[in-house]
Parts: C-alpha cells; sequence; structure tokens
C-alpha cells in the first residue's frame, strides 16, 4: 500500500498572455488503501492534476509523491501508477486484440515466457468478469462496458500501487454504468488499492469514494471525507455543486435579489487571467457582490491558510455562522 501525495502541483501551458495554469498550486492526499473522490465541474483541472502524476501532464512547479518517492524524477522506469481513462475505445489500440493490449502493459520482470504472459491475461480477464475466451477479440468487438472492463484489467495489469480512474463510466450507457462501478469498488477493496477517482457526478462519488475534494479554477478548495462533505461542506463552491440542479429547477435563477442577478449575469471567469483573491468571488452566492461586507474575498487569497479551517476549506468566512445566511436588507 501507498500514499499520493500532490504537493503545490501546478501544470501550464503555452507561453506569455495566452498561457494557461491548468492547475495552479493544488495540494491533495490520497491516504493508502482509500478512495479520494475528486470534483468540479468541466475544465476546472481534475484530469490534468490526474494526468500529471502519470507523466502525461508537464508539472512546472511542486511535487508528486509516492509515499517519500517523486514519481515525477522516475525518468524511464516504470511508474508504480496507473490510469483508466475516460473512453474505453479510444484509449485501446483498435488494431490490438484485447489480450495483446493488456498484456503489453505487465512489466517484463513479473511473468516470464508467452504461455505465461497468456495465463496472466486470462486471469486479469477473469478479475473483471470477462470470459478469458475474448482475449483473441479486438476493441470493435466488444461493448462499451466490456472495453471499459479490458481499461481496468490493463490498469491492474501493471502491478500499480495507485490507480487513477478518469471519469471512467462518463462514456458509458446509464445502463452498465453502475455494473462497472460496482465492479471497480470490488476490485479495489480486494487489492487495497489506493485510488484517485475522478468524477463530475456527485452520486457516483458518494458510491464509491472514502474521501472528496473540491476543484474549481486549478486549486483545491475544500477536502475531507465523504460523509462529513455531503452532510456539511463548508465551501459555497461545494454547496453550489450539491444544490445546483434541484435549486435551479425549483426557482428562477437570482429570485428578487439585485445581488443575485449580478451573479446570474456576471461572465465566467477566464481560466487564462484568473481574478485576484479568491477565485469564486464572481460567482459566489454569499460573496462581495451580494454581500457589501465581504470586500476582502476580491484581494486576498483564502488557500494561503486553508490548512486552519474545517476541511481545509479555501473561504474566509467559512467558519462565520452566517455563512449561507442572507446579508442584512436584501432578500432571503
Amino acid at each position: 500500500m501507498s500514499r499520493l501525495v500532490f504537493d503545490g502541483v501546478s501544470v501550464r501551458y503555452g507561453h506569455g498572455r495566452q498561457a494557461l495554469t491548468a492547475v495552479d498550486g493544488a495540494s491533495l492526499t490520497v491516504p493508502s488503501g482509500q478512495v479520494v473522490g475528486l470534483v468540479g465541474e468541466s475544465g476546472s483541472g481534475k484530469s490534468t492534476l490526474a494526468r500529471s502524476a502519470v507523466g502525461l501532464a508537464p508539472v512546472g512547479a511542486g511535487r508528486v509523491l509516492l509515499d517519500d518517492t517523486d514519481v515525477t524524477r522516475l525518468r524511464g522506469r516504470h511508474r508504480p501508477l496507473q490510469m483508466i481513462f475516460q473512453d474505453p475505445y479510444a484509449s485501446l489500440d483498435p488494431r490490438m486484440t484485447i489480450g495483446d493490449s493488456i498484456a503489453e502493459a505487465i512489466p517484463r520482470h513479473a511473468v516470464r515466457g508467452r504461455a505465461g504472459r497468456r495465463a496472466e491475461v486470462a486471469r486479469l480477464l477473469d478479475q473483471v468478469n470477462l470470459d478469458p475466451d475474448r482475449a483473441a477479440m479486438l476493441p470493435s468487438r466488444l461493448s462499451g462496458g466490456q472495453r471499459q472492463r479490458v481499461g481496468i484489467a490493463r490498469a491492474l495489469a501493471g502491478r500499480p500501487e495507485v490507480v487513477i480512474a478518469d471519469e471512467i463510466t462518463s462514456a458509458l450507457d446509464v445502463s452498465v454504468q453502475g455494473t462497472v462501478l460496482n465492479l471497480f469498488r470490488e476490485v479495489q477493496r480486494r487489492l487495497n488499492l489506493t485510488t484517485l477517482f475522478i468524477t463530475h457526478n456527485l452520486a457516483v462519488v458518494r458510491h464509491v469514494s472514502d474521501h472528496i475534494a473540491v476543484m474549481h479554477l486549478g486549486r483545491i478548495v475544500e477536502s475531507g471525507p465523504t460523509d462529513e462533505i455531503l452532510a456539511n461542506p463548508r465551501h459555497p463552491y461545494t454547496r453550489e455543486l450539491l444544490a445546483a440542479v434541484p435549486r435551479r429547477a425549483a426557482a428562477s435563477p437570482g429570485g428578487g435579489d439585485p445581488g443575485a442577478q449580478q451573479l446570474v449575469s456576471a461572465e465566467p471567469a477566464d481560466p487564462h487571467h484568473p481574478p485576484g483573491g479568491c477565485r469564486y468571488h464572481l460567482h459566489c452566492p454569499v460573496g462581495p457582490l451580494v454581500r457589501d461586507d465581504r470586500e476582502l474575498c476580491r484581494s486576498r487569497d483564502p488557500g494561503a491558510d486553508a490548512e486552519s479551517r474545517p476541511h481545509r476549506a479555501a473561504c474566509h468566512f467559512v467558519s462565520t455562522p452566517s455563512l449561507i445566511s442572507a446579508p442584512p436588507g436584501k432578500a432571503s
């Protein structure tokens, strides 16, 4: 078992004014043998953070530690981390049989001889509830759910200490999502794998995760045990994620509150030039556009002392009893 730690990781693409900092000083710990669900809207940097751990995204600053080893420095060596990708078809070579795809991921020192590799492929397919006879098939002959099972088997073939699962059910039909999730959770528990599970679906997070981390504009804004985060979220962005669907369906955006109307009409933050202070303040329902007493949010980064707050929440007012209350004189 191993612990995965992202220590102040930053990933930047491009140069000059058009450069994009996809991940900005993100720190996150995935405890040994447990599942951390990383959630956030599209473009928040979730997948980029994951890719930085497996060498698919350039780490401009910070470290990715597996126990005490910085995996970003393992040049040309086998990394004890494996990734399961979002699109199971795009992640498999359409010209290779699924048996060859899985065998390719088995470390050379783990199994010797062709017969040994064939036996190992059969064992891995059986582990993900696929008939070993399917090893001779091409990916095009399988359903989406079966291809994702192959993706899981291929990740396990690498003898990982840590598995990163990136939106592994989002490309699947709803009818098979639950089956794949149950299989993944069963395999994770059986092998006691340290797992970073990336998704935008909070129902999925509740089902598979021991801990939750919430990401917004390249930064972790809240993290903690799953039950605590879902029952008592401390960051306004997390509250919005949890309440988004029922709130928007139940009432017209903004109601009669002029401050809330400003939030609805505000432009999305530009990831190339993110706002100063709290990056969420332009859309925060309890921030400076709604409350006159919270100008601090425009100028001071709340992430600097997040460690001292409940759930490590990157919010200046997380401990304020009136965090979610309407300001005096405005509609509630």
